[in-house]
């Protein structure tokens, strides 16, 4: 395997995602720990976020580090994306509520009185 290429590491062979140690485009990566071996992603993988390593079902847990760290709130595909447009943290509420791209805040107003 060159350095070059799309990996990510599962922590345990119990979790159902993985996290990108670099951005992965759509098609194969090598997957790091528990399960190893070549994947395939559906979709980019930003550096650093989570890839479903097999289906995670709605209401099902998201499981890293073997423990459940939110709860899908949309059916997951292998492959795909995990992050707050489809999952909700166990840890923090709010994480619902912030926006996909930049983790702002979408449920407060920003309006500046004069």
């Amino acid at each position: 395997m060159k350095d070059q290429e799309p990996r990510a590491f599962q922590i345990t062979p119990r979790d159902n995602v993985a996290t990108a140690l670099t951005a992965i485009s759509e098609g194969t990566y090598f997957l790091f720990g528990g399960e190893e071996g070549l994947r395939e992603a559906g979709e980019e993988i930003p550096r650093g976020h989570k890839v479903a390593v097999r289906p995670i079902g709605k209401g099902e847990a998201v499981i890293k580090y073997g423990v459940s760290i939110g709860e899908a709130t949309a059916d997951i595909r292998a492959g795909q994306w995990v992050h707050l447009h489809c999952m909700k943290s166990c840890y923090d509420e709010r994480s619902s509520g912030l926006d996909i791209h930049t983790g702002e805040a979408t449920d407060i107003s920003y309006d500046v009185v004069s």
